[in-house]
This record gives C-alpha cells, structure tokens and sequence, in this order.
C-alpha cells in the first residue's frame, strides 16, 4: 500500500512550479529534458516523455526551428489520487538550428519512452577541397 505523507515544502514546490511555469497546461506548457551532441556529420537530439502516445506527438520544421509538442493526459476515473508527482498536459520545446544543418532531411522515432532526431550537416556545410591551378605548375589540392 502507498502510504501517504504530508510534505509541506514539496506541496509548495508543487504549487510554485504550476504557478510559475504552468506546468503543462496548454498556454504553459511543461518540460522537456533534453540532450544533444554531434556524432559525424549528424547531429543528435533526444527527448524524454516518458508514458507518451506516439500519436500525441507533433514535430514541425519551419525554416530552421524545429518545434516538438506532446500530450500526457490527465488522470480520470481512477479514484483517489494518493500522489500527483509526474507532470501530465500539454510539453513543448523548441530548437532553433544552425544554417548548417539539412532541415530537409531529419528523421525521428520513438522508443522506450525517447524521441529521437537525427539531423544531417547540409552539404554545403561539409568540408570540402578546392583546387588551385598554376600556370607553371600541375594543380594542387588545398583544404578548405
């Protein structure tokens, strides 16, 4: 059995939290932990929402921002709630991407709880080798 105790400085972290940030209401909507890191020439972003339907996800790219909105519903029917501890509602976040990234081409899943993305570097961005032509000499390759 979960045994109920009365905390009053986490009620009122609680409280604070909803007041401040909303804390998932659809005009405040809640956090979205994050990492990201660049392996290669793709760049990596993961996001934890854990007890997320996939369906309630949304991912749109509009010009270089990539906005990521997603739904964990609210409790209804079970009774007497005990302990309210895990954010439910509205979660959005939104990264704004370098110029160098290839918005045309992210890719993303879901699994265990994790959305994924994986964004390539854009072409243009990668290095690349020019060659430098000499009358008097054969044409040598410098790095860009």
């Amino acid at each position: 059995m979960l045994m109920r105790t009365t905390d009053p400085f986490r009620e009122f972290d609680r409280l604070t939290r909803q007041l401040l940030t909303g804390d998932g209401t659809p005009a405040h909507p809640g956090v979205m932990p994050m990492d990201a890191w660049r392996d290669g020439d793709t760049f990596h972003v993961e996001f934890d929402l854990p007890g997320v339907q996939p369906d309630s996800i949304d991912l749109d790219v509009e010009r270089n921002v990539v906005t990521v909105k997603a739904e964990r519903p609210a409790l209804a029917g079970v009774g007497e709630q005990l302990a309210a501890e895990r954010p439910r509602g509205v979660f959005s976040r939104q990264l704004v991407l370098g110029d160098n990234l290839d918005t045309e081409r992210i890719t993303a899943s879901y699994d265990s709880g994790v959305l994924s993305l994986q964004i390539p570097v854009a072409e243009a961005a990668k290095p690349r080798k020019i060659s430098v032509a000499s009358k008097a000499a054969a044409p040598q390759a410098i790095d860009a």
